[in-house]
């Protein structure tokens, strides 16, 4: 009988187990955010539904950028240049409104062309040129995984980012105090897999024209993290020192919380609820507050604080940042869902969660 009972115990245990597991994925399907929460109650608080959300940009553009954007597009090349003068040595606002027209420039030239024409020597030119063969690059690779792609692709990719490499030279040369051209080159490394020692020269020149710069970090993390050139480690360890040594409302805050969503590969929600993780949300949150209301990346770190505000239940928090950056979702962590449909939907999910949970928190209260 002994035996038979410390048989039936063994074969009762992964029986255990099995029902452990299943109760804890019961759970966490439990309390996620489903995608049958009513969506009128966030469209009762003024909130956009997903066909509403613009999937290009993370916020609204700078006052009057859209009008200049579409000037350019039509062909009115002295409205770009006109941007880039007014916004002068702010270079967090030139390397957005240069990558903006170097995207342009990249499905079609013929402005930029004039321009140069006009203006053979203009850094401004040379740092939209620069930037558009690295968009340029980007569209001939394509944007599908590596074994989907063919080798005539990434010829091309590597090709047009060689000629990007002499660009951002000659854009540096012509404007020795301006970091864009360093800033770009960070997607070059990405691509032609530059060592840590030529990365730590680049960054190098960036800290020393501007040490505090968004885009800067923000692309250099990605160069760090595990699915490029480093790993976890890495990735935290930049992060972290960027967040420690930037001014408040630098909007650096968002690197350690950036640095965990690139890294995180648990489904379990209790990652994201750690002391540590809530001081990272914490501190964003004061960034945030502290920052020029019209930064134009600004948007960005609300989109992060948004999401993990939600995922620590912190549901009127997350709802006021939701509701700041509400219309526009190509921002992570939305961006890694796929197309703009997708972002939308998943946004739209999370943030309707948030709502009804807010609304039912005051309809009990």
């Amino acid at each position: 009988m002994t035996v038979l009972l410390w048989i039936l115990a063994v074969l009762a245990v992964p029986t255990l187990l099995f029902g452990l597991w299943i109760a804890g994925v019961f759970l966490k399907e439990f309390f996620r955010p489903s995608g049958d929460v009513d969506p009128d109650v966030a469209e009762a608080m003024g909130l956009l539904p997903a066909e509403r959300q613009n999937t290009k940009y993370a916020g609204p553009l700078p006052a009057g950028w859209d009008a200049t954007l579409a000037a350019v597009r039509g062909g009115d090349w002295k409205a770009g240049a006109k941007l880039l003068q007014d916004i002068g040595r702010d270079w967090d606002r030139r390397s957005r409104a240069a990558a903006l027209l170097g995207d342009i420039a990249a499905d079609d030239d013929d402005w930029l062309l004039a321009w140069e024409a006009d203006r053979p020597d203009d850094p401004d030119a040379a740092v939209v040129r620069a930037r558009s063969t690295v968009f340029l690059a980007g569209n001939l690779r394509g944007a599908k995984k590596a074994k989907y792609t063919t080798q005539e692709q990434f010829a091309g990719f590597h090709r047009m980012l060689e000629r990007s490499r002499e660009e951002i030279a000659r854009a540096a040369l012509l404007n020795p105090d301006d970091p864009t051209p360093y800033v770009t080159e960070i997607t070059v490394a990405l691509g032609l897999g530059y060592p840590h020692a030529e990365m730590d020269r680049l960054w190098t020149e960036i800290t020393a024209r501007a040490p505090h710069h968004y885009e800067a970090h923000f692309s250099a993390l990605q160069y760090w993290c595990a699915k490029w050139r480093g790993s976890e480690e890495l990735a935290t360890e930049f992060a972290e020192r960027a967040a420690a040594n930037a001014p408040l409302g630098g909007l650096l805050s968002v690197l350690p919380l950036i640095a965990h969503f690139e890294h995180d590969t648990s489904d379990d929600a209790e990652a994201d609820r750690t002391p540590k993780m809530i001081g990272r949300v914490d501190a964003g949150l004061a960034d945030a507050a502290a920052a020029d209301p019209t930064h134009p990346r600004l948007p960005e770190l609300r989109h992060l604080l948004a999401y993990y505000l939600a995922l620590q239940d912190r549901d009127d928090a997350a709802l006021e940042q939701f509701k700041l950056v509400d219309g526009y979702v190509n921002a992570l962590p939305w961006r890694y869902q796929g197309d703009g449909e997708a972002m939308a939907e998943y946004y739209c999910r999370i943030r309707n969660a948030t709502a009804q949970a807010v609304a039912a928190a005051s309809a009990t209260a």
